[in-house]
């Protein structure tokens, strides 16, 4: 087996040499999507295991390695246009797929590169790491715009980590982005229990589920978890606004990092006959108040798709903890049906996406009660006093490690307060102003002490963060008043 360390070398090397011809890391990305499913497919149809091609006659590996010059051109093209019009994993993958590469001896380097290794016989865990680390590298080009499907890999594992799935559980992310949620819950439940062959099944093609509007990312997402032995030739992945309506599946854990900002992703026409992407509410009959907010509706559709016992962990911005109106009737709605039973308050530099204040709510669903479901909320303090960025001072397991003790997943029902992590009586939520969840104790040394002030840098990348909050704002005011001419 070649060393994992090489084959990362030589993608990354080739990656380089693509980006210097104008190729960015995310459509690099794409190309090495529709190139390694192909070889895979193509090693699956030989000893030891001898399965049919899933690849339409004529559109297979063979048939690309056997072409060099514009005759290869032409023969890529029409390849991803053919694989682009079939069902299940392969439509996902090559749904509405271009090529970025405009020089047929460079497509044709990539090509022997991936030929030359036996990708099939690569550990999962190497393959994985080798598309994880494209991923990642992908969001790291701001100007691609990925950072927003890109959630930092240790928030995802300790998430992962005191949720603590199970074999046979059906588990959702509505916003599933690349798939970092869905993969390393997978690694969890491989490595936590001793899997017999039935629930090995159960969980490469039933127990995963993932939605998101973007194809392309959905492609990058589908092609992850199939490098991660995740699903078959039915994509555990679906093209579709999971806002957009019920479709009555449900599910024992959701764990997802909704996208940020408070528009919708879809687009209407209004009344007038305007496109209108700003006010766009989602008019459902299981929601409990209709808001053009994302990340309410989302918290509104994941109290819908979970079963009852079932339970939830979701990143979720500032706003959905103190925002008035639909945040209100939200937040007292949840706090009374749901055990609502966790906050931990991230602090700012996580994520691509610049001038986030998010936070992970996790909540348990119950049968209906006359009385609040809600007895404690225990809220974690992840944020006064901690300064990371995305490169020189990147949040690390380390980071999370008193988090994860202080959660006690062994039994969450035994905890004890600390500096940091504090009890709140749900008699003593409900009276807040707004039923807001937006609650801190801890003295933020920096406003006090001129000699513990954060690094310029820091302090310079959060006024950028709070310009760019209010510039949002300013947006949102510009938009209400156009809409109203």
């Amino acid at each position: 087996m070649p060393e994992s360390s090489s084959i990362v070398q030589k993608v990354w090397n080739y990656c380089t040499v693509l980006r210097d011809d104008g190729v960015g890391y995310g459509d690099y990305v794409e190309q090495l999507t529709y190139l390694i499913f192909l070889k895979m497919a193509h090693e699956q149809t030989k000893p030891p295991y001898n399965k049919p091609s899933t690849i339409p006659k004529g559109y297979d590996w063979l048939s690309l390695t056997s072409k060099d010059g514009e005759a290869l051109e032409g023969h890529y093209l029409a390849t991803l246009t053919a694989l682009g019009k079939e069902k299940g994993m392969l439509g996902i993958i090559f749904a509405k797929a271009q090529s970025k590469i405009q020089d047929p001896a460079k497509l044709k380097r990539l090509i022997s590169l991936i030929d030359d290794e036996v990708w099939l016989g690569l550990d999962v865990d190497v393959k994985g790491e080798i598309y994880e680390g494209l991923l990642q590298k992908n969001a790291e080009d701001t100007k691609s715009g990925a950072g927003q499907y890109f959630t930092p890999r240790p928030l995802i594992k300790t998430m992962v980590e005191v949720m603590q799935p199970k074999p046979n559980m059906k588990i959702c992310d509505p916003a599933s982005g690349t798939g970092g949620f869905l993969t390393l819950t997978y690694d969890y439940i491989v490595k936590h229990n001793n899997l017999d062959k039935d629930q090995k099944k159960f969980l490469k093609n039933d127990a995963l589920r993932g939605y998101d509007i973007v194809p392309q990312v959905a492609r990058l997402c589908a092609m992850n978890l199939f490098l991660h032995g995740i699903g078959s030739e039915q994509s555990p992945i679906q093209v579709r606004d999971s806002l957009a309506s019920d479709d009555g599946e449900r599910f024992d854990m959701v764990l997802t990092n909704p996208p940020f900002g408070k528009k919708s992703s879809i687009t209407i026409v209004n009344e007038e006959g305007k496109s209108d992407k700003d006010s766009v509410s989602y008019e459902r009959p299981d929601f409990w108040t209709t808001t053009s907010n994302k990340q309410l509706n989302f918290v509104q559709h994941i109290k819908t798709i979970l079963k009852v016992g079932g339970s939830a962990a979701v990143v979720v911005p500032d706003n959905v903890l103190f925002e008035g109106g639909a945040g209100e009737t939200i937040r007292k709605n949840l706090l009374k049906d749901f055990e609502v039973h966790t906050l931990l308050r991230l602090p700012t530099g996580l994520f691509y996406a610049q001038g986030v204040k998010a936070n992970v709510i996790f909540f348990d669903k119950k049968q209906a009660s006359e009385s609040a479901w809600t007895k404690d909320l225990w809220i974690y303090d992840l944020r006064t006093n901690k300064h990371f960025t995305l490169k020189e001072s990147s949040m690390g397991m380390k980071d999370l490690e008193d988090f994860v003790k202080c959660y006690n997943p062994q039994n969450r029902h035994q905890r004890k307060e600390t500096e940091r992590f504090k009890r709140f009586k749900y008699e003593d939520l409900i009276k807040r102003d707004k039923t807001s969840l937006d609650i801190f104790w801890l003295k933020d040394d920096s406003l006090t002490d001129s000699d513990n002030l954060p690094e310029p840098s820091l302090i310079a990348e959060e006024i950028v963060e709070n310009l760019e909050e209010a510039l949002e704002s300013f947006r949102e005011i510009e938009n209400g008043l156009e809409r109203k001419k």
